[in-house]
């Protein structure tokens, strides 16, 4: 691991990953010391069953686990993110060729795959334990830190109580492959198609869960008109979609991603020292209010958060 010296190290991300470009083999060297399982082996694994669906993700090139890295293909600095913040691109044409990748992506069935030490990684479900638990990071990290000893306490009881209400109201079932971090920061745009990174947290879960995270996406503000465009281009490409059901379960799985990402960009600030995402949180919230006008099932969730909050739920 010598060698990591001469090699230029380029900007990572909310991981405890770190990315190295080595441009004599036209690779990335990514490095895990911490979380070395998910972010090295089970990376590859899920970037494996990506490929074999003819999506373009990274191919392993070599492995040193022992010492804490994989090489991967290189697919350059510009990532779709980039190619939306242009003011000059039609955004709308964009999110269009997105959806097609999306589509593609929910119609893997594979969930089992070898990994490069020659075992089967079986992808798990997604389950509503799950979804709390991450949900659960809101008042972990960002309550406590705005609210009293004791209000955070009483917030806490409440606010997992109706979390769990409204996990109760999922309809659809965790039969299709979920990203789980599917935005436009993850998608690189490489010899004129659209490549698929950051895959490592994949899931088997609802269908409307990647949808979400492309669409209320806090770290690229769109207007409300276009979030409803890309959302109806979606709808028209699925036509076998209960239009009624999967809209609830849409609003509801965006509220409760944007929940977790308060939570985790709360912890990254306190934990690990990484404030630049503190500022996207005002978004965060926005997101979550225009949510919260479609359904009246996000009624008590809302005057609880009103109550605590009173600043940022209008």
């Amino acid at each position: 691991m010598k060698s990591l010296a001469k090699l230029k190290k380029i900007k990572g991300d909310a991981s405890f990953r770190e990315f190295y470009r080595n441009r004599k083999n036209k690779s990335i060297i990514v490095v895990s010391k911490k979380e070395k399982l998910k972010n090295l082996l089970i990376y590859d694994a899920i970037n494996k069953i990506l490929i074999k669906n003819k999506i373009l993700a990274p191919n392993l090139l070599s492995e040193n686990y022992i010492y804490n890295y994989i090489e991967i293909n290189d697919f350059g600095d510009q990532t779709l993110f980039q190619i939306l913040k242009n003011k000059k691109n039609n955004k709308y044409v964009i999110f269009k060729k997105i959806i097609k990748i999306l589509n593609k992506i929910q119609l893997i069935k594979d969930k089992k795959v070898k990994n490069f030490k020659n075992k089967f990684y079986k992808v798990k479900e997604y389950n509503n334990k799950i979804l709390f638990d991450e949900t659960k990071l809101f008042c972990d990290w960002y309550a406590p830190k705005k609210l009293s000893k004791s209000k955070s306490i009483q917030f806490k009881k409440k606010f997992r109580l109706e979390i769990k209400k409204l996990l109760s109201k999922l309809k659809y079932n965790n039969v299709t492959f979920v990203h789980r971090d599917f935005h436009v920061s993850n998608l690189m745009y490489y010899n004129k198609k659209i490549a698929v990174i950051d895959s490592q947290d994949a899931l088997i879960g609802n269908r409307a869960y990647d949808l979400a995270s492309l669409i209320d996406d806090v770290r690229l503000k769109t207007s409300n008109e276009l979030k409803d465009k890309v959302f109806k281009f979606y709808i028209k490409t699925n036509k076998k979609i209960d239009l009624k059901k999967f809209k609830k379960d849409f609003e509801i799985l965006s509220v409760l991603r944007n929940l977790k990402i308060i939570g985790i960009f709360m912890r990254l600030a306190a934990r690990d020292k990484k404030k630049k995402y503190l500022k996207l949180i005002p978004y965060a919230w926005e997101m979550i209010n225009h949510r919260f006008k479609e359904q009246s099932e996000f009624n008590n969730l809302m005057l609880l958060l009103k109550n605590n909050f009173p600043k940022l739920i209008r």
